[in-house]
C-alpha cells in the first residue's frame, strides 16, 4: 500500500472528510481492519487565507512546499491538497518534490468525461471560479465552463469564507447557492461541481436536479484508489 501525503488544514473540516472517504474505500476494498496509510501536514488556515486576500501567492507557495517536501521525506508516495484553491500552486510545489502532486481539477475533468458531461456549472471560490488555473484543466479537457455572474461569485465567495469555513451551515445561504445553479443550468449546464471542498457541506445531491460533482469525494477517491491500486 502506498503512504498518502495530505497537505490539509483548508480548512480543517473539509480535511477530515477526506480522511473519511479515503480509509472508508480501503476499508471496503481489501476488507478486514484494513485502513490507509497517511501522512497529514495540516496547515493554518489563517496564514494561507492572508495571503490569498493579498495576492501573495508566491508566500503560500513556499509554506505549502515546505510542507510537502517534509511530507516527501517522511516517506509519503503522492501529495493530495485537500483544497481546491491552493491547487494555484500546485506547478510550484510539484517543482520542489520528486513525488507526483494528484491534481483535484485532472481528477474532476476525468469524471466528468467519464459520464460524458461537456458543460458544466463550477461554484468555489473566486479564485476557482475566475482563474486559469482550475478551470484551464477543464477545458483543455473539452468541457465548457460556466461561472456565476459577479453578484454571484461574491455571494458563492462569502458564504465559503465567512461561513462555511467557520463551521457555519445556513438554510438561506443554501438557497441562495441553489438559486446560482438553477441560473446556470438554465444557460445549459449538464451538472455543477463543487468547486471548493467545503461547499459539499451545504450542497449535496438531494438538493439538486443536474448530476452534482463533489470534488472532495471524486478527489478524495482517486486517492484512496491509487494507494491500493497494486494491492489484491
Amino acid at each position: 500500500m502506498k503512504t498518502v501525503g495530505f497537505i490539509g488544514g483548508m480548512s480543517w473540516e473539509s480535511t477530515v472528510t477526506y480522511y473519511k472517504i479515503v480509509n472508508e474505500i480501503v476499508k471496503q476494498k481489501l476488507g478486514g481492519l484494513h485502513s490507509a496509510k497517511v501522512l497529514l501536514y495540516s496547515a493554518d488556515f489563517a496564514e494561507i487565507e492572508k495571503c490569498q486576500a493579498e495576492g501573495d501567492w508566491d508566500k503560500s507557495a513556499d509554506i505549502l512546499s515546505e510542507a510537502a517536501e517534509n511530507l516527501e521525506k517522511a516517506g509519503a508516495d503522492f501529495i493530495v491538497i485537500c483544497t481546491n484553491t491552493m491547487h494555484k500552486v500546485a506547478p510550484q510545489i510539484q517543482n520542489k518534490i520528486g513525488i507526483p502532486v494528484i491534481h483535484i481539477a485532472e481528477a474532476t475533468a476525468d469524471e466528468l468525461k467519464f459520464r460524458n458531461i461537456t458543460k458544466v456549472a463550477l461554484l468555489g471560490t473566486k479564485y476557482t471560479m475566475t482563474q486559469d488555473f482550475y478551470k484551464g484543466k477543464l477545458e483543455s479537457a473539452g468541457i465548457t465552463v460556466l461561472i456565476p455572474d459577479e453578484p454571484g461569485i461574491e455571494t458563492v465567495n462569502d458564504i465559503i469564507y465567512n461561513e462555511l469555513c467557520l463551521g457555519i451551515i445556513s438554510e438561506s445561504s443554501k438557497e441562495k447557492y441553489l438559486c446560482i445553479i438553477d441560473s446556470l443550468e438554465e444557460q445549459g449546464a449538464q451538472g455543477v461541481i463543487l468547486g471548493c471542498t467545503e461547499i459539499g457541506l451545504l450542497i449535496q445531491q438531494k438538493d439538486v436536479k443536474l448530476p452534482v460533482f463533489d470534488t472532495t469525494q471524486i478527489h478524495a477517491s482517486k486517492t484512496a484508489k491509487l494507494s491500493i491500486e497494486n494491492e489484491s
